[in-house]
């Protein structure tokens, strides 16, 4: 039995990660109206974002809904339209931070186009976001805590590293850059990492738009070595931490929820299967 299993209970963990599960599962924002993409639903957008696009060529504004598409006048493609669209929002003060990434355009399933990151929530586009839970051969997890600077959650505990995957980039792939981006280790530390999988697809209101983000997660065990150093600036500072101050970090609210739901489902893990978590 290790310090996971002595210090926390599975009913416990399951019943947490359900409450959070369902504080996840929010409708979108008053009078938001859905958003196609080329004739797919993709979205949910808005009152104000919506008033500050709803004359730009490629966007046709009904009752029911708002479409986005290639705009015959102009000559304009999809992309161009969203560049447009993108623009606007920035402009009008819809978005909180530009970031000149770009990530992709999915609508039922099927990637039409890319956008600037930026403009996904206040259209309320779907967005997948990795993490990686780091843990030590001697069962203390590493975590990270998100800089002042962040629009979203600042100072609040994350995962050992997490974000969103880019335009065109591979699920495995976006886990590496994000964890040397953030904690500086090289893939090479990563190798046994587990399979990515979905913890939850999380639907929230926030302040900028309509968070709709599939989230996954990794675990792995770090040699006892390994010391997290951020390259980005948005990690103010790592933590090691035991059962105990982890049990203890997580009944103070101190993490993001997308973080918490990703911790409690490692945690869930290690519990129903020790060896298989402690193997990885």
């Amino acid at each position: 039995m290790d310090s996971t299993t002595a210090v926390f209970a599975l009913d416990d963990v399951l019943s947490r990660s359900a409450r959070l599960v369902r504080r996840a599962q929010q409708l979108p924002p008053a009078g938001a109206r859905p958003v196609t993409i080329s004739g797919r639903v993709g979205g949910w957008i808005a009152p104000r974002a919506l008033e500050s696009i709803r004359a730009l060529p490629g966007v046709d504004v009904e009752d029911e809904a708002v479409h986005i598409r290639a705009a015959s006048t102009g000559g304009l493609g999809l992309e161009s339209v969203l560049r447009g669209v993108a623009q606007t929002l920035q402009a009008a003060g819809c978005i909180r931070a530009w970031r000149d990434e770009q990530v992709d355009v999915v609508a039922e399933g099927r990637c039409f186009s890319r956008i600037e990151r930026g403009a996904t929530r206040p259209l309320g586009l779907l967005t997948q976001a990795v993490h990686l839970n780091a843990w030590t051969p001697d069962g203390r997890l590493w975590v990270a805590r998100r800089s002042l600077s962040k629009p979203t959650d600042p100072g609040l505990w994350d995962t050992l590293s997490g974000g969103l995957v880019s335009a065109g980039e591979e699920l495995e792939t976006a886990l590496l850059r994000e964890t040397y981006e953030e904690a500086g280790l090289p893939a090479v530390a990563l190798a046994d990492h587990a399979p990515l999988r979905t913890v939850v697809r999380m639907h929230r209101r926030l302040p900028d738009g309509y968070q709709v983000e599939n989230v996954l997660v990794s675990d792995c065990v770090l040699d006892a070595g390994a010391v997290p150093r951020n390259l980005d600036g948005e990690v103010m500072e790592f933590r090691c931490v035991a059962a105990g101050p982890l049990q203890d970090l997580l009944a103070q609210g101190a993490f993001s929820l997308e973080a918490e739901l990703c911790v409690l489902d490692s945690l869930r893990h290690r519990l129903q299967d020790p060896l298989v978590a402690i193997s990885h």
